[in-house]
């Protein structure tokens, strides 16, 4: 029974808050629709009061803005569950706890900090060490340099930092490590760059993602030499791109022999909780420092970091910051404590081991993909999993790129790389996007390039991915490999196929992820460039338009938003029934067509303002004629009223037309005779291209069929072929009834299609005429 009304009210406050803010998801849409609400401004403090409701309320509002999905937010605040409520419990209980006597509080905080401290010790196999709980992931390793500085100079405390004059200190980091974590130290420090010493990987031998132990042993004994001292190493056990350990035991062995401090981070210290653990991470226990990121490992949020040492001078610890004589600042420890209480050591051990799992799930499919190329640094036991495609040259293509190796080898493999990289990227983004629950991102690795890394323990517990969200990660890989390929392919063959077709100009983006960039080519040597560019714009943008509402699968864009090429039409992955010599013509034939519209446009345009012109000087000419010829005296108002009445003047009543068609003008005169208004000259036919070769029912465009794949030119004429040659596979007997060719309900239309159709190639097939077609063609002379 709860004897502490005040803990029972908060823990009652706690799930009601909770409660509110999950099922208030609901009426997200309903607030996203009063988008500029004024409770949404900035405004001053209520002198009142609000009620917790309210303010909760607000929070909600505030949690689910409209710049985020409501899919993703109520995904994410579904899987805190009951452990991540204790640990947002262990908040308040903190705040609340903190108002206690001091006798109290300082019993009580003890208790949570050696309880916590002996569970994490005992779990993660470090014995005899203390622990330091903080909310940066980085503050414990800037707490312990400072622990080292305090050892090592033994005159810091009083004179500061000029005891560093003598010796400058040295610390050494992996180049594989956390980006800026060098710097951060420096400046948290107040020490110059030159105390942080970047060590290269292996080269040669090992993983590429390991430190270089023989290297860095050099390194040290010049830096011995040059009168500096080496202070610490931070050496990793999972690296931050791969989750490659480095050879702890060499490296503890190089540490001991100078004196220096070994300090250990990464993801792979999570499987130190478990039954079984590799040897190279295993040596992470007898380090001099470890720091443990509890709160991705197990899903809990807001809960401190943990860094375990081992230091024998508690005042050195108290002087670097490691030890606090506050007890309140020893209640960063409750939301951890109350948190693995209630998970309890198999409740911990089994959420790393499913994290454990998982990977091993993805990397023994992934060896039976092709194109998949696996980075792992234990074929058996790996938490990270990185991969990425690539796709080895075929027998014909060595033979080629080995003969031009000599010539452009660097250009080549930079561009290969730079390709590969833009791939890589959008598989990346595909699988996150079409498999949110798997947490795989991407990660630029300095030897591999862009690849795609799944981390479960850095993920699994906050999404809660499971075995079958795995599954479904590798079926959304398999479907986009074959895509990946053709693209890669016939990204090639685009190229050339662009670049030998009149009016087209083909862009290279390497950073683009499809089959390539085409521009339409608009060349006008009487504009200026200011208007030339509009016009291209303006082409560029209708011809994307226009390949958009053709339907196929392709992707037409303008590209990127942000360093894309400007007039270009950007085409997407492709697959491998694509016929590029189709999609190509369909491209250069729609924008002449519309280059072609706009030049009318215009010089209709020129035509009609010069065709008014003229008209209005020979009607203002034929006004001139018709005064001379009526006289002056008809002018005259009364005198002309006279002389009309007893002599009429006949006049036939003089106007121009402008005829479109012909583009000239013409009188009226017969319009009045006639009474009706001339046809003129008939006008030509609309020119139509032949954008594509005749498909079956329900084949998309640019689809390549397979009794065309041998390879046909792309003209008009393919159609009758295919046609003559379906008439050739006839059998030469027929039956009275099929002689006579089409029957008399087929229409006007039909008749003469088939006439056309055998007139274009009567040429080729003459003798090959079968007598269908005859007899069609003299039904249709007879009618």
């Amino acid at each position: 029974k709860m004897v502490d009304p005040t803990l029972a009210e908060m823990g009652k406050n706690l799930n009601e808050a909770m409660k509110m803010l999950e099922d208030n998801q609901r009426k997200v849409e309903e607030e996203n629709e009063k988008k500029y609400a004024r409770k949404d401004i900035p405004g001053p403090l209520q002198g009142s009061g609000q009620d917790m409701v309210s303010i909760l309320q607000l929070v909600q509002n505030l949690m689910h803005g409209e710049e985020e999905e409501e899919t993703s937010q109520s995904y994410r605040l579904q899987n805190v569950g009951e452990q991540g409520h204790m640990a947002l419990l262990g908040h308040s209980l903190a705040a609340y706890i903190s108002v206690l006597d001091r006798e109290r509080l300082r019993k009580l905080t003890t208790r949570i900090l050696s309880d916590t401290t002996l569970w994490l010790c005992r779990l993660f196999r470090y014995e005899n060490g203390s622990a330091y709980y903080h909310e940066d992931d980085r503050e414990g390793l800037l707490k312990i340099c400072r622990l080292v500085i305090h050892t090592r100079y033994e005159d810091y405390t009083l004179e500061g930092f000029n005891v560093l004059y003598t010796k400058q200190p040295v610390i050494y980091i992996s180049s594989a490590a956390r980006t800026g974590l060098g710097q951060a130290l420096c400046n948290q420090l107040g020490l110059p760059l030159s105390c942080m010493c970047r060590v290269p990987c292996n080269t040669m031998f090992g993983s590429q993602h390991q430190m270089d132990v023989a290297l860095l042993d050099r390194v040290i004994k010049d830096d011995v030499e040059s009168g500096k001292l080496p202070l610490l190493l931070v050496a990793n056990a999972g690296t931050p791109g791969a989750g490659h350990t480095d050879k702890l035991g060499r490296l503890k062995e190089l540490c001991e022999q100078y004196k220096m401090w070994l300090h250990v981070e990464g993801v792979n210290l999570a499987t130190l909780a478990l039954g079984y653990v590799s040897s190279s991470v295993l040596a992470a226990t007898k380090c001099d420092s470890m720091t443990l990121t509890l709160g991705s490992w197990l899903g809990l949020p807001a809960v401190p970091a943990v860094t375990l040492y081992r230091h024998e001078d508690p005042s050195l610890s108290l002087a670097a910051g490691l030890t606090s004589s506050q007890p309140v600042e020893k209640l960063r420890a409750l939301p951890l404590w109350l948190s693995l209480q209630y998970l309890g050591h198999d409740g911990i051990v089994e959420r790393i081991k499913h994290a454990s799992q998982l990977s091993q799930r993805l990397l023994e499919n992934l060896k039976n993909l092709d194109f998949i190329k696996t980075s792992v640094e234990d074929e058996l036991s790996s938490p990270v999993v990185v991969f990425k495609f690539f796709q080895e040259y075929s027998n014909r293509d060595q033979t080629s790129h080995a003969a031009q190796a000599s010539t452009i080898q660097h250009p080549i493999i930079s561009n290969e790389r730079h390709i590969y990289d833009t791939f890589n990227q959008w598989l990346g983004e595909q699988l996150a996007q079409l498999v949110p629950a798997s947490g795989v991102d991407v990660v630029e690795l300095e030897d591999e390039g862009t690849c795609v890394r799944f981390s479960p323990l850095m993920t699994s517990a906050v999404l809660g991915t499971e075995i079958q969200d795995i599954d479904q990660l590798v079926d959304c890989l398999k479907m986009k490999i074959p895509v990946l390929t053709s693209t890669l392919q016939l990204r090639e063959e685009f190229e050339q196929e662009v670049r030998r077709t009149a009016g087209l100009l083909y862009i290279e983006d390497l950073g683009w992820p499809g089959l390539g960039v085409v521009r339409y080519n608009y060349h006008c040597d009487g504009k200026n460039d200011d208007k030339q560019e509009k016009e291209l714009e303006k082409i560029n943008t209708e011809l994307l338009k226009k390949l958009n509402e053709l339907e196929s699968d392709l992707t037409f864009s303008l590209g990127p938003e942000f360093g894309g090429q400007k007039n270009c039409v950007y085409i997407g992955m492709v697959t491998e029934d694509l016929d590029v010599s189709e999609l190509v013509e369909t491209i250069a034939a729609t924008g002449r067509e519309i280059e072609e519209n706009s030049r009318l446009l215009e010089n209709m345009t020129e035509v009609v303002r010069k065709g008014i012109q003229e008209a209005q000087l020979q009607l203002q000419k034929a006004n001139e004629e018709r005064l001379l010829e009526e006289g002056l005296l008809r002018q005259i108002p009364v005198v002309g009223s006279v002389l009309n009445w007893f002599s009429p003047f006949q006049v036939s009543p003089k106007g121009r037309t402008f005829n479109l068609t012909a583009g000239s003008l013409e009188s009226t005169e017969s319009m009045y005779v006639s009474k009706a208004q001339g046809t003129g000259t008939t006008p030509p036919p609309t020119p139509t291209s032949s954008l594509a070769k005749q498909r079956l029912p329900g084949q998309k465009a640019f689809k390549r069929s397979l009794r065309s794949s041998d390879g046909f030119s792309e003209t008009s004429s393919i159609s009758h072929c295919d046609d003559l040659d379906k008439m050739d596979q006839r059998p030469p007997t027929l039956s009275p009834g099929q002689e006579h060719g089409p029957s008399e309900m087929e229409k006007a239309e039909e008749q003469k299609e088939v006439v056309q159709a055998e007139t274009d190639t009567e040429d080729i097939h003459s003798d090959k005429s079968p007598p269908d077609c005859t007899k069609v063609e003299d039904q249709a002379n007879q009618r």
